[in-house]
């Protein structure tokens, strides 16, 4: 087997991992524009939305799987290119993964399938936006319609911070096209949670959940990131929480992305707020998340080659998915100044003698010319502790963070507080 993965970050370097881990052997790929350190697989320079490339290389070096990381070359239509020229690929479609690159286009897939989700309003007028907000009040959520690395959702606590969100938004652009439009709904309270399955467009696996913090600063202060650790499972997840979250929230989603001709094949990612008055999808994704793929490939017990060739070719119903009862923490460490601006090329110290229960899972590490690590992204590296409790895989996650040191490094001290 000769496997390409597109994406050069912490998620990518996850799936990398546990492909290098099949007893199947393949031949692995990586396209992306940073030269990564792992070395798991073989480096090609090609961004991974360029899908006229992409396609190009997979049919030069005859790769019979194509794994899609992150949510980029799903907008850009990278799994349709590779699926005209009959390529297998694993990754929805453009059009369903319009379930994570708009918002908008979410919220009206969850109405139209019953799903339990915040009310909302879109809005592509910044001053009909404002209004409402003003109307509604706060706290409420303001959401870049788009993409936007996972920064573009402000939770204003006051109707001044919404209004100031709409304005960076909308009128400053600060992401750019993902700001044209935004959703506007009201907040949600209760515990987060991310939830995954692996989906052949007809059937899905059994759900597995994972906890991220987005915060850049302990207690949840400070803005968005793309994600600063996690955990996996959340303690209050059993199989009852499992089952009522696959029959309300993930099969419906499913069903109605069929119903409109869009069938999802690939990883669905939802993330969820537990209420007072149940489950309620915050949003989805259409991917494996970052850090969530961190956390929770290390307890896959399957190989994950069989369940990516199940999604991409069909025959999800068929796998006994299986996933080990052990815990798994994960801490990263980010470049100064993230997620504001920050500088690369700092070296890295103390990546090569981590305790035992520690992976390391490079988000932004390339090498500099005498082939020494050094910093290349804003989240530069994620710890992660993988013990049989959550106490102890803390403990492990932490103690490596406090060995592993580059210029400016920091990180959050609070992940999986709730062991303390």
């Amino acid at each position: 087997m000769r496997v390409l993965v597109l994406g050069g970050g912490g998620r990518e370097h996850a799936i990398l991992w546990k492909l290098a881990q099949s007893p199947r052997t393949p031949e692995l790929f990586q396209a992306s524009v940073n030269r990564v350190a792992h070395r798991l697989a073989r480096h090609v320079n090609i961004a991974p939305e360029d899908t006229a490339r992409v396609a190009d290389f997979v049919e030069r070096e005859a790769i019979d799987l194509a794994i899609v990381g992150p949510e980029a070359p799903l907008m850009a239509g990278v799994t349709d290119a590779l699926r005209e020229r009959g390529h297998a690929v694993m990754g929805p479609s453009r059009e369903a993964a319009r379930i994570e690159w708009s918002k908008a286009f979410a919220k009206r897939v969850m109405t139209q399938a019953g799903v339990p989700t915040a009310y909302s309003e879109t809005f592509t007028d910044p001053a009909a936006a404002k209004q409402y907000v003003r109307k509604r009040g706060a706290p409420i959520v303001v959401k870049a319609d788009g993409l936007a690395a996972g920064k573009g959702v402000t939770v204003a606590a006051t109707v001044d911070e919404a209004l100031a969100a709409i304005d960076d938004v909308m009128t400053a652009r600060v992401f750019g096209d993902a700001g044209a439009s935004v959703v506007i709904e009201d907040c949600l309270e209760g515990e987060e949670v991310s939830v995954f399955c692996f989906t052949d467009g007809a059937s899905a696996s059994p759900l597995i959940a994972a906890r991220d913090y987005k915060r850049v600063s302990d207690g949840a202060q400070g803005p968005n990131t793309g994600g600063m650790g996690g955990y996996s499972p959340p303690p209050y997840w059993d199989a009852a929480l499992e089952q009522r979250i696959r029959e309300t929230c993930i099969e419906p989603v499913l069903r109605q992305l069929a119903a409109i001709g869009i069938p999802f094949a690939g990883t669905l990612y939802g993330g969820l707020m537990l209420t007072a008055d149940g489950p309620q999808v915050i949003e989805f994704n259409a991917r494996l998340g970052d850090p969530e793929a961190q956390l929770i490939l290390p307890r896959l017990e399957n190989d994950l080659l069989n369940v990516a060739e199940a999604v991409a070719r069909g025959g999800v119903g068929a796998l006994d998915l299986r996933w080990a009862p052990t815990a798994t923490v994960g801490v990263t460490l980010a470049s100064g100044g993230y997620p504001g601006a920050y500088q690369t090329g700092k070296p890295i110290d103390g990546l090569d003698a981590l305790p035992d229960g520690v992976t390391a899972f490079y988000s932004g590490i390339t090498e500099n010319s005498a082939g020494a690590p050094i910093t290349d992204g804003g989240r530069v590296v994620t710890l992660v502790g993988h013990a049989a409790t959550h106490a102890e895989a803390r403990r492990l996650a932490y103690e490596a963070a406090a060995q592993v040191r580059f210029d400016g490094a920091h990180y959050r001290r609070d992940i999986a507080a709730f062991t303390d």
